[in-house]
């Protein structure tokens, strides 16, 4: 199985207020945070920002710098992003990530990888029917093919994509706890308040690799 992991970080940040995949947390950009646990489960990683100056700075993190993309599209949205990933990989099964989640657990991005076989989708589900597109893993055909579904008919959601594909599977979040007791892997950072309590679980000890 050939495996991409595909990390979107082309958004506006507009309550954090600035390019949050460049914020740094214990001295490292929170992308490079993202794209270091990635490469260890992925077969390439690819970076998908939307302009030439947000690659310009991306590029003095990322040394490997095809695997910068600027996507292809007028408009900001995940899907956007996605479609972009998609596209510019060859890999059987894409990985979405955001760019702000530090803690992704490899454990639960090997087991998406593993569940995903024979689906289009495997993405996981809060209690409460809440999904997590971005953290979950995709056939990558599949995929491209359902994001121009939806662009075509002007729905810009992931959500709208996962919809355009037939065979998804939902993992319960209940069952990831049991590789991550905290759901930390899913915690993301939107905010000051949020980069502040990232840096006390990182000293805490929390940033490892679970």
């Amino acid at each position: 199985m050939e495996k991409a992991a595909i990390i979107l970080a082309g958004g506006f940040s507009k309550r954090f207020g600035q390019d949050k995949g460049l914020v740094k947390l214990a001295s490292k950009p929170l992308v490079l945070h993202v794209l270091e646990r990635a490469k260890t489960i992925a077969d390439e990683v690819l970076v998908i920002v939307s302009s030439k100056k947000q690659k310009e700075d991306y590029s003095s993190y990322i040394p490997e710098k095809n695997w910068i993309i600027i996507d292809n599209g007028k408009v900001r949205s995940p899907l956007i992003g996605a479609l972009t990933g998609f596209s510019n990989t060859s890999a059987e099964y894409s990985l979405l990530l955001p760019c702000d989640t530090p803690f992704i657990s490899i454990k639960v991005i090997e087991l998406l990888f593993e569940t995903c076989v024979n689906v289009d989708a495997c993405i996981p589900r809060w209690p409460n029917d809440n999904i997590e597109p971005l953290q979950a893993v995709y056939k990558t055909k599949s995929a491209l093919k359902a994001s121009k579904q939806a662009l075509k008919q002007s729905e810009m959601r992931l959500l709208n994509m996962i919809q355009h594909q037939k065979r998804v599977r939902y993992l319960s979040t209940t069952v990831i706890q049991q590789l991550d007791p905290n759901l930390i892997t899913f915690f993301n950072i939107n905010t000051k308040k949020d980069l502040s309590r990232a840096i006390k679980l990182a000293q805490d000890g929390l940033n490892k690799n679970f």
